[in-house]
């Protein structure tokens, strides 16, 4: 039988079953019942928050985000360009127009073009920050495969424009500041609001599912209202705003309750396998492992491959196909939002690293549920394949 090693698959090995079936035993199936109350408390407490709301995906949490910052047609967001596409398209949901900030070598926004950006392209008079006219209201600051954004820098400049900040920590739950001002803080708990994501792929999973959370306990609760239908009397469906079906079922509760259970583990893990990686490809000549940020402990979410194209000049998609013959599977970075279609009119700022990093960056396997034998044999399919691919061009 041909060995196979998958990118990122979900682990359980805990309390899932047993949980899942007293959500079915209960018929609490749906989007009430104890479970949701249980994951959401969990979260809070792991993340020293007075707060969370669940609810129905990472995307759901980034667009209730926006809509309780106020942001509104016509309103400028600051996004960044190398990302998963879902970061962005909750700005389109709200009318709003995004404009594109580089990243730095974190993959994450540049602090110092946030700043550039706003003091020299922008105009601030009476609070108000505008932009060709409009208004720049919020930036999402993107904590990209579980490293983390230069949030000083970010918020400073927030803080001085009066912008508010959505950090999306939907690949970085448990990453955390080791030091600095924001010291002991995790992801998506320094920002004006923090989106997670439990999809399939991520750390721990709900199967889908997402969270939010913010610096004041009121956003929390007037989100969690807005993702159960703005519902002002339920007996007799009276509604003062405009709802969405954003809520978690509690059957995807139940699955994250367990998921919870196990995140310590799961990190701990994360960062053994970086460890066996960096060993591996240390001093391999045609790719090196990413870092991550010294001042922060990661949950080493994804891990990524720097490919150098002076040496390794094959395309992507030719380096994938010959590691999926090995049964080794990766993939490529997410092509740049603001090259997509439907962005593609859109604002930039000072784009250099994006698109330095977007042809470079190969993923490779990260479950959990890795043996060191099956991240030797990836290691060494991986340094085979770009040696081969190398001596052909």
């Amino acid at each position: 039988m041909k060995r196979f090693i998958p990118l990122s698959v979900p682990n359980f090995e805990g309390n899932e079953k047993k949980y899942v079936t007293e959500a079915i035993e209960t018929t609490w199936v749906s989007t009430g019942g104890g479970f949701i109350k249980k994951l959401e408390k969990q979260l809070s407490d792991f993340l020293h928050t007075d707060d969370t709301a669940a609810c129905q995906s990472g995307t759901a949490a980034l667009h209730l985000s926006l809509i309780d910052a106020g942001v509104g047609p016509g309103d400028v967001v600051l996004v960044p360009p190398l990302t998963f596409i879902a970061a962005v398209n909750p700005v389109k949901y709200q009318s709003a127009i995004p404009v594109f900030i580089d990243c730095d070598d974190s993959l994450c926004m540049d602090p110092e073009k946030l700043r550039d950006f706003c003091e020299k392209e922008c105009m601030y008079k009476d609070g108000r920050l505008t932009y060709g006219g409009r208004q720049v209201k919020a930036v999402v600051a993107v904590h990209v495969f579980g490293n983390m954004a230069d949030m000083e820098g970010i918020m400073d400049t927030a803080g001085r424009y009066g912008l508010k900040v959505i950090e999306d920590a939907t690949e970085a739950l448990g990453t955390r500041y080791l030091a600095g001002t924001y010291k002991g803080k995790y992801a998506g708990t320094i920002g004006d609001y923090g989106a997670f994501s439990f999809n399939g792929n991520k750390i721990i999973t709900t199967g889908g599912g997402g969270a939010v959370t913010a610096k004041e306990k009121q956003n929390v609760e007037h989100i969690r209202y807005l993702s159960a239908q703005a519902k002002d009397d339920e007996r007799y469906y009276i509604h003062h705003e405009v709802g969405y079906n954003y809520r978690m079922t509690n059957l995807q509760a139940a699955l994250g309750a367990a998921q919870m259970e196990e995140l310590t583990e799961f990190i701990r893990r994360k960062q053994k396998h970086y460890d066996c990686y960096r060993k591996l490809f240390d001093g391999f000549a045609l790719a090196r492992l990413m870092g991550f940020r010294e001042t922060i402990d990661s949950n080493k979410w994804f891990y990524s491959l720097l490919i150098d194209r002076d040496k390794v000049k094959v395309s992507m998609r030719e380096v994938i196909q010959a590691l999926e013959e090995k049964g080794v599977q990766t993939r490529a970075v997410w092509g740049l939002i603001h090259e997509q279609r439907p962005y593609e009119n859109e604002e930039t700022y000072r784009l250099e690293k994006a698109p330095y990093y977007y042809p470079r960056i190969l993923n490779i396997p990260c479950s959990t549920n890795l043996t060191e034998d099956d991240i030797a044999y990836a290691g060494a399919c991986i340094k085979s394949v770009l040696e081969e691919l190398a001596d052909g061009t």
